[in-house]
């Protein structure tokens, strides 16, 4: 056998040892008899680089070669799933999907898994990418690291898998794992990790893939996307991709009665603690994906899925101080500081007291023992106080009067509950937060650039405002600590992309209150410039769609500034896009101006929200229900019975989905 041959024999056969032993758990060698296989293929593949494969089991082992992450967009988008707290919650959607569809359905049971979201793709049955969910429209890829989780398959076996599709899951690290690791970190006296989510998340992070492998993450897959899956059935996709050599949850199950899915979330409440790796709830899927793209989606989430998250866990101990935090916004938060808990799989030192109002519902007193949940197991609160235990002559918690950080006295607006600073301009929290905010990722996207690096530029005087940004040299940067030169250059090119970012992302990364991604875009649309903007009257503003005097106030507020008049002028000499590109204003009419339309039942041609894109590009409006003011209702197969019976009794036009593409002249 030549050297060639008994690579591709070792290969194939090193492939089915990591699955037997990662995904089946059921491995038919010895550590030694599989240490001693892949010793022999490493040496083998150093005599023959020119038969290099990246997706060997070598790869296993990871590199200590840094790489930086670049970001890709995904092909389709990784939303978040919206939650519910209670039965009732579930009984809503279920409800809702029920009256939505108008036929007979099927869910999906299966576990939340608490970890780090990842999408892989594989072509011709091999891994060719792993991207992080990022900010659901882009992520980083992270391919050699994932290569390193050797229950993620990286060549597929089996048959009938599409030449090209996306498996979507999450990447966990199990109980035992992160014990042992933050076992080791504490003996290094290193920080430890809060949770195993945390861990994860950081390891896939890390510049280093061998510390990735040394690791020992593990995946959990749950989502099969492409345009040949086998079934039309979520849940049959994934048996079948468990026959290609995914890790595929065997807990799911499918539902067809709400009392079957209480079932399943009743058992799995008390059993979930048994299990290896760390969950936090249960995801209701609609099994048909022919269903679920007419349900389609909403700005966030998808409208035929939705997570039940488990009852928060409560634990007691004790109030040491309490903080006060300064927002972008100049909002002043109140923050417990407790003496640390251990809290569904975290220590907990600090929990959110959110406003003066909850403070004196709470009567809270410092050395207080206080009873602290996590809403939704994520943000920690004070839920009670145990007043038998309060220590004598303890000190009362009253709200602060001045800020804490430039020492300007405090407001409270009419109809709000928070305390604002309104130095928006020389306190330093709301200052270094309204920058944060330009260069985030769903607004100017600057990479290089994060909180850290934004508190060094500030301190060092080189940034005072987001215009500044663009008056940055490489040479300013390369003089700082911690910064180099091709940190520097990074830094510098990721600001000079951003003159590229579309205006009503630009219109965003203002940071004008009350103003945010959605708002930005109907604003962009209405008024195609940002002196059309700042010239805009209450009257104007109102008119826009979604645009009420509250956000239309904050809008004139903002440009009657001169402080920021002067910096959006910065801005546009530094060459930033202030006004719509014709591109972004392509196809757009106004042939549905002026009019309210009702989607209902289900569609061939276009999927629900397909449809309410069409009738907003085309100058209408969508509305949920029918009534005198309705122009017409927009009806698919199975619109709801209803539906059709008020759309009769108001005389109401009902259209096709053919004389709705007629009407806007869409082939």
């Amino acid at each position: 056998m030549t050297d060639i041959e008994r690579i591709d024999q070792l290969r194939e056969e090193l492939h089915v040892h990591n699955y037997n032993y990662y995904v089946l758990n059921a491995p038919v060698i010895s550590d030694l008899e599989f240490d001693k296989l892949m010793r022999e293929l490493q040496d083998l593949e150093a005599l023959h680089p020119e038969y290099y494969d990246p997706n060997s089991p070598s790869v296993r082992v990871g590199s200590d070669l840094n790489k930086n992450f670049t970001q890709v967009e995904h092909k389709y988008p990784m939303l978040s799933l919206g939650n519910t707290y209670s039965q009732a919650e579930v009984t809503e959607f279920y409800e809702r999907v029920s009256k939505s569809l108008n036929e007979e359905f099927e869910l999906c049971c299966e576990m939340k898994y608490d970890g780090t979201s990842i999408s892989l793709t594989y072509e011709d049955g091999k891994l060719v990418r792993a991207v992080t969910r990022g900010d659901g429209v882009r992520g980083d890829d992270v391919t050699d690291n994932v290569k390193t989780i050797r229950s993620i398959p990286l060549v597929l076996h089996g048959e009938g898998y599409p030449k090209n599709f996306e498996i979507r899951g999450e990447i966990l690290m199990p109980w035992n794992v992160f014990e042992e690791l933050n076992r080791e970190r504490e003996l290094r006296e290193e920080p430890l990790f809060a949770n195993p989510r945390n861990a994860a998340s950081g390891t896939l992070k890390s510049q280093n893939s061998a510390v990735v492998a040394n690791r020992k993450l593990d995946a959990y897959l749950y989502y099969l996307l492409g345009d040949n899956l086998p079934h039309d059935g979520h849940y049959e996709n994934l048996q079948e991709a468990a026959k290609w050599g995914f890790k595929i949850s065997h807990i799911s199950r499918k539902a067809r009665t709400l009392q079957e899915v209480f079932d399943f979330i009743n058992y799995w409440d008390v059993e979930r603690k048994n299990l290896p790796v760390a969950t936090d709830g249960i995801v209701l899927k609609v099994n048909s994906l022919r269903q679920q793209r007419n349900l389609g989606y909403t700005a966030k989430s998808p409208r035929w899925a939705i997570a039940y998250k488990f009852q928060a866990e409560r634990a007691l101990t004790k109030l040491e101080k309490v903080t006060y935090q300064v927002g972008r916004t100049g909002a002043v938060t109140p923050v417990a500081n407790l003496d640390p808990v251990q809290l569904s799989g975290t220590v907990v030192r600090r929990a959110s007291l959110h406003n003066a109002d909850i403070i004196a519902s709470l009567d809270l007193h410092i050395g207080d023992m206080v009873y602290v949940e996590k809403g939704g197991e994520i943000i920690p609160k004070i839920t009670g106080v145990e007043v038998s235990a309060r220590p004598a002559g303890s000190e009362k918690v009253t709200f602060i009067t001045h800020c804490p950080e430039c020492g300007s006295e405090l407001v409270r607006y009419e109809d709000e509950a928070a305390y604002y600073c309104t130095n928006e301009t020389a306190c330093p929290p709301q200052i270094k937060g309204k920058i944060e905010h330009f260069i985030s990722r769903r607004a100017m996207n600057i990479e290089g650039l994060g909180p850290e690096t934004v508190d060094l530029f500030y301190q060092e005087g080189l940034i005072h405002n987001i215009a500044d940004l663009y008056t940055l040299q490489t040479a300013d940067i390369c003089r700082l600590e911690r910064m180099g030169e091709k940190s520097a250059e990074n830094i510098i090119q990721g600001i000079e992309r951003s003159k590229e970012v579309p205006y009503e992302r630009v219109l965003f990364a203002l940071g004008i209150r009350f103003v945010g991604e959605t708002v930005a875009k109907k604003v962009a649309k209405a008024f195609r410039s940002i002196e059309a903007l700042a010239s805009a009257n209450l009257d104007d503003l109102i008119h826009v769609d979604e645009i009420g005097e509250k956000i239309a106030g904050s809008i004139i507020q903002y440009f009657a500034n001169e402080k920021n008049r002067i910096l959006v002028e910065r801005l546009r000499q530094s060459g930033l896009k202030l006004e719509a590109d014709e591109e972004d204003l392509s196809g757009y009419s106004d042939k549905l101006k002026g009019m309210s339309i009702v989607i209902s039942g289900v569609f061939a041609r276009h999927s629900r929200d397909e449809y309410k894109a069409l009738i907003e590009k085309h100058g209408g409006k969508n509305v949920g229900s029918i009534s005198k003011k309705t122009s017409f209702i927009l009806a698919g197969d199975n619109m709801g019975p209803s539906k059709l019976e008020k759309a009769q009794q108001l005389n109401i036009p009902i259209k096709d989905e053919n004389e709705f593409l007629a009407m806007i002249e869409e082939e």
